[in-house]
């Protein structure tokens, strides 16, 4: 099969350029692509003002990279920020990154409406950055699929496609930036355009000015990760009383061996990671999934409102909402559904389970008299766990 195009114009279909079931087919996984025009007259959602002020927030996750030309010196400070620190910045080669952000700002937030062509649950975060002239994080690899919009300014991509390219890292660096990079692509990017880049495709991203780049990265936990946690799960459901065990034990021609008797015994022992059991399957994955590089933890307020304390408060124009920091999936489970919160797992229809995952849209009222009593319960049980919140 031919190499699709690397570039294309998306000014008459954003953000992608192309069906979604094209791009998926075609690009998802096995090739770059530069979406021209992805956003056409985009304007950034926030100031790189706001952005400084949110790495000076304690919760926020930011650090900045600067980068000494003259010695090939790089070096990280890790946020939160003193508020004083951005004033003093030298006007070239440094680099502002913010983790979470659509976690703080709703316009941020709402970017990801347009990337409703991948599951919601596979979505990280949209991390931004604000780069002086000359701004880098130097030539790396992500192991996780990358949206790369320009929001503010312009950026200079260089990438390779070369399957052959070398992959070792720097040893002298605390960032993990590729010793070898040399690039098969190069464009500069504009307010609107965005990249896409699969996983593992070395790339370099360099401020040609001032600018804001905004980078939707996916969940992407590495498969030790999976197998370590649902050993986890299963060996906590495990009783005292699960033990290796050997009745049919012979007398060794060796006592020091372990033969292969007890290698087989050892294998039986592990056979309870290989369940059939799919509810089992699906109640761990949605748990793990919804709380994998959480940002932040989501706890129960301190005063859980009364269900006669919400209606009364939805009557007078109030709404409920997602919190920001709480991830949602869900699973269905024959005609029921299994809602899945931060970890946590609950009972639910499906109708259910499918509206309350639409974070974006608020509960008032009218919604709130309309829900079944199953669902209405529900829902106090999410506001009850912080999931869902009655704001001031």
């Amino acid at each position: 099969m031919p190499t699709p195009p690397i570039e294309i114009d998306a000014r008459d279909l954003p953000p992608l350029g192309m069906p979604a079931e094209r791009f998926l087919r075609d690009y998802w996984q096995k090739h770059p692509l530069l979406i021209r025009n992805a956003f056409p007259g985009f304007e950034a959602p926030l100031a790189p003002e706001d952005l400084a002020g949110l790495a000076c927030e304690d919760a926020a996750l930011a650090r900045i990279v600067m980068h000494d030309h003259a010695s090939d010196r790089w070096s990280v400070r890790h946020g939160p920020f003193a508020e004083d620190a951005f004033p003093g910045m030298p006007d070239h080669d440094w680099t502002l990154l913010v983790q979470d952000v659509d976690k703080w700002d709703p316009d941020v937030r709402a970017l990801l409406e347009h990337f409703r062509f991948l599951p919601r649950w596979r979505i990280d975060d949209v991390m931004i950055s604000f780069a002086a002239p000359g701004g880098s994080v130097g030539a790396h690899t992500d192991q996780y699929d990358v949206f790369l919009l320009q929001g503010l300014g312009r950026r200079r991509w260089q990438i390779s496609t070369d399957r052959a390219a070398p992959d070792a890292f720097r040893d002298d660096v605390e960032l993990k930036l590729l010793r070898e990079f040399t690039p098969t692509h190069e464009w500069v990017l504009e307010p609107g355009d965005m990249l896409y880049l699969p996983p593992g495709l070395p790339h370099h991203g360099i401020a040609v000015d001032a600018c804001l780049t905004l980078s939707v990265g996916m969940r992407a936990p590495a498969e030790a990760e999976l197998i370590g946690d649902f050993a986890d799960t299963i060996a906590m459901a495990l009783p005292e009383t699960a033990r290796y065990a050997d009745p049919e034990l012979t007398p060794p021609s060796d006592p020091n061996e372990i033969d292969d008797a007890a290698i087989e015994r050892a294998i039986a022992a592990l056979r309870r990671l290989q369940t059939s059991d799919r509810a089992q399957l699906r109640d761990w994955f949605g748990r793990f999934m919804t709380r994998y590089r959480s940002a932040a933890e989501v706890a129960a307020p301190p005063r859980v409102p009364s269900r006669s304390q919400i209606e009364a408060a939805l009557a007078a124009g109030a709404e409920l909402v997602a919190h920001p920091f709480t991830r949602l999936a869900w699973s269905r489970d024959g005609d029921a559904a299994r809602l899945f919160a931060q970890g946590d797992a609950f009972d639910a229809s499906i109708a259910a389970a499918q509206r309350l995952c639409r974070t974006g849209q608020p509960i008032d009222a009218a919604e709130w008299a309309a829900l079944s009593p199953a669902d209405a319960t529900l829902l106090h049980r999410l506001v009850e766990t912080g999931h869902y919140v009655l704001p001031d």
